[in-house]
């Protein structure tokens, strides 16, 4: 909830209520709101008792507005990522995260520093040194027609 006192519901959460607010007024079965939703008989039944006693905030995700749980934490990424570029610029993401782990006790999974780790610019890019070495267009050779392939003449 706000601090205005509206709820944010999503398309799914409002096709939900109403559901479960037609199951509360006896216009619905627990088992046809399950088969609409897509649930259990048992979960449809806790989503009425959760709405009974919450209202339309009792249907909503509790997650919402929370941090996600394999978030890493502002400070530790922000650290490694100011390791990384100061010191293993070249290393790969396997060797900057034991060198992370053994010297500054930065407990990483390697993907975790893969996905840290500045990528250099593509050839392409305005940012790039170098320009990527452009492989020449290929040829085709034309083959000979052999003589049973090529058309007879009529005489």
């Amino acid at each position: 909830m706000n601090a205005t006192g509206t709820i944010t519901m999503t398309m799914r959460e409002v096709d939900r209520f109403k559901v479960i607010q037609a199951v509360t007024e006896a216009r619905l079965k627990p088992g046809q709101a399950a088969e609409r939703l897509g649930l259990c008989v048992r979960q449809v039944e806790r989503l009425v008792q959760r709405y009974e006693a919450a209202g339309v905030a009792g249907l909503v995700s509790g997650k919402r507005g929370r941090p996600g749980n394999h978030q890493l934490p502002a400070g530790k990424a922000q650290r490694a990522l100011a390791l990384i570029r100061e010191r293993y610029t070249d290393f790969g993401p396997t060797l900057a995260c034991e060198k992370l782990r053994e010297c500054h006790g930065l407990v990483l999974s390697k993907e975790t520093v893969r996905h840290q780790m500045p990528r250099p610019a593509a050839p392409d890019e305005p940012g790039s040194s170098t320009g990527a070495r452009q492989r020449p267009a290929r040829t085709r050779h034309e083959l000979p027609l052999s003589t049973h392939c090529r058309p007879r003449l009529a005489r």
